[in-house]
């Protein structure tokens, strides 16, 4: 059996963001701004969810949004990350909530699980969220097919993931070594057909490019372990960068700064699909070289 070098590490990933809890929102700026868009786009949806899980809540600025939009529901913040969970149990403190969970009226609950382990019931979820987080899942289509079993019916799946020119600068200028030190990321067609095997409907999925913009290349670095997003691949080096590759690297990567600073490109792929009554029947089924899926932003 040939070793997945890109293969993620969950273990590895667990304890990054667990170590990443109390710098998370400080250089969190992408994601804030991938949240806020996904909330946007919430405004054109007919939906009023009784259950809502924020899958890979972080420090559940999600949760408190979709608490306040809607204000009947109750939503479970899912991380897998327990130091995430704890700074979203204590986002959830104010005297208003407190007086809710005095008197019975808790709207919110916490729960430490893998995406791709989804300790829920079927048919159980109006709403499954999630900002920034698939990525971290090996099995792509197991981790839609479980989203799917525990859906309600006319549920709506809502979710951000980050595409393969996430990190490109990054990517390029530390490939010279050989070894991998950027994640893998999907491509939104693959992630579009993944959609409809596991049985959702009317899949839309586009793309935006986020441009962030640093001095040098320490900042660079800085910030992704400030947020845990770390190289978390099995073919990863083991052990310490020694100085040579970080030289290396400053030196690669000064071929991409413009007007006097540094890119970091992120993929931000938005997607969302529907449950529907039963398992749609499409050309799909007959013919794989066609997706029923509406992409935007990227043929």
């Amino acid at each position: 059996m040939t070793h997945d070098i890109y293969q993620v590490d969950k273990k590895r990933v667990r304890a990054s963001f667990d170590r990443a809890a109390e710098t998370y929102d400080a250089a969190a700026v992408m994601q804030k701004l991938v949240r806020e868009e996904m909330l946007s786009r919430l405004d054109l949806v007919n939906l009023k969810p009784q259950r809502i899980l924020d899958a890979g809540c972080g420090t559940g600025h999600a949760s408190q949004s979709l608490l306040k939009k809607y204000p009947d529901a109750h939503v479970i913040s899912l991380d897998f990350a327990m130091s995430m969970l704890r700074k979203t149990r204590a986002l959830n403190g104010s005297f208003a909530q407190r007086l809710k969970r005095l008197i019975g009226l808790n709207q919110q609950s916490y729960l430490c699980a893998d995406l791709e382990q989804l300790p829920l019931a079927a048919n159980s979820i109006d709403m499954f969220w999630s900002n920034l987080a698939i990525q971290w899942s090996n099995n792509l289509d197991a981790v839609f097919a479980d989203i799917h079993r525990i859906m309600r019916t006319d549920g709506l799946l809502m979710f951000s993931t980050l595409g393969p020119d996430t990190l490109k600068e990054l990517r390029a200028a530390s490939s010279t070594d050989g070894n991998v030190h950027v994640n893998h990321f999907l491509d939104m067609h693959d992630i579009g057909d993944a959609l409809v095997r596991a049985g959702f409907a009317d899949p839309v999925l586009d793309i935006e490019r986020v441009v962030l913009t640093y001095d040098d290349v320490i900042s660079v670095m800085r910030d992704l372990k400030s947020i845990g997003a770390h190289n978390a691949t099995d073919g990863r080096v083991r052990g310490l960068q020694g100085r040579k590759f970080l030289q290396n690297l400053t030196q690669q990567y000064e071929q991409f700064r413009k007007d006097g600073k540094l890119p970091a490109t992120f993929e931000v792929i938005y997607g969302h699909a529907w449950k529907p009554t039963a398992k749609p029947k499409t050309k799909f089924d007959l013919n794989p070289t066609f997706s029923p899926v509406t992409f935007y932003g990227k043929k």
